[in-house]
């Protein structure tokens, strides 16, 4: 991914917090009090709320880390409930939904910038739990997010994890969205800088989309088993928003514990 690239999401996510796209909404003042009186759910992926036994019990007083998940929607909501929380994030503007929503609220969080790739801002075995819904697919690795994930989770944390069904992408979108046709045209793996056309390029920039790149599973739940993870929950969901929805699930979701030392004292006995 280049430093253009990078640019481009950038500022493609706050131009979307601009238009009011959902991801960018803030939460409500009634979500916030339902919050703090126990009365919450977040969800992953769509369509899915996660549910009790995926989130470490209590929460309150829990180091949680929203991974590239600012819009001021889950950060908020966990620190209503009674978590430390820090949302981190590429997109300034994404962040600064968090700030409004904690200062309208007078709610404590703390707001970091950054590449989800690299979350070197953190010391190792900084948090109890992080909350990462689908948004890895605006990076073109995801191993070293699970890397950096596994560093920063404290042994028996949790990583709760969403992402996109990779066969989605084989779809020529433009056909999908103007005709409603399910053209197969691409190949696995897929990313926009490579695939697309000059001129849909310049229709993803004039619409303000941000670049998307494709993982398998072997990369998402691969990837987090050879990053040293357990896996010890898995969900699939269907957005039928979405065309693509109507015929298979398309977002999946993952719960992933880092083992405590014990457990990888045993391993090695």
């Amino acid at each position: 991914m280049t430093e253009a690239q990078l640019a481009y999401n950038r500022a493609a996510w706050d131009s979307l917090v601009e238009h009011g796209n959902q991801w960018t909404v803030p939460v409500s003042p009634e979500v916030i009090a339902a919050a703090r009186r126990g009365e919450w759910a977040l969800g992953l992926i769509e369509n899915w709320s996660v549910p009790p036994d995926w989130w470490p019990d209590p929460l309150h007083g829990r180091d949680v880390l929203c991974l590239a998940c600012g819009g001021g929607q889950q950060g908020p909501v966990l620190a209503a409930v009674g978590a430390n929380v820090t949302v981190f994030d590429r997109s300034p503007r994404q962040l600064k939904q968090d700030r409004f929503v904690a200062e309208r609220e007078g709610l404590t969080l703390r707001t970091v910038e950054g590449d989800m790739r690299d979350l070197s801002a953190f010391a190792d075995a900084s948090f109890d739990l992080i909350f990462h819904p689908v948004s890895n697919c605006f990076v073109p690795e995801v191993l070293p997010v699970w890397r950096e994930c596994y560093r920063v989770l404290r042994p028996g944390g949790a990583l709760l994890a969403g992402w996109a069904n990779p066969c989605v992408y084989i779809f020529d979108v433009f056909k999908l969205d103007d005709e409603g046709v399910f053209e197969v045209r691409h190949k696995l793996p897929y990313a926009d800088v490579t695939d697309l056309t000059p001129a849909e390029l310049e229709r993803m920039h004039r619409d303000g989309l941000p670049y998307e790149w494709s993982h398998s599973f072997d990369e998402q739940i691969g990837g987090q088993l050879a990053a040293g993870f357990v896996l010890a929950g898995f969900k699939e969901s269907r957005a039928d928003r979405l065309p693509e929805g109507q015929y298979m699930p398309n977002y999946f979701a993952t719960r992933a514990i880092k083992p405590p030392l014990q457990a990888v004292v045993s391993s090695y006995a």
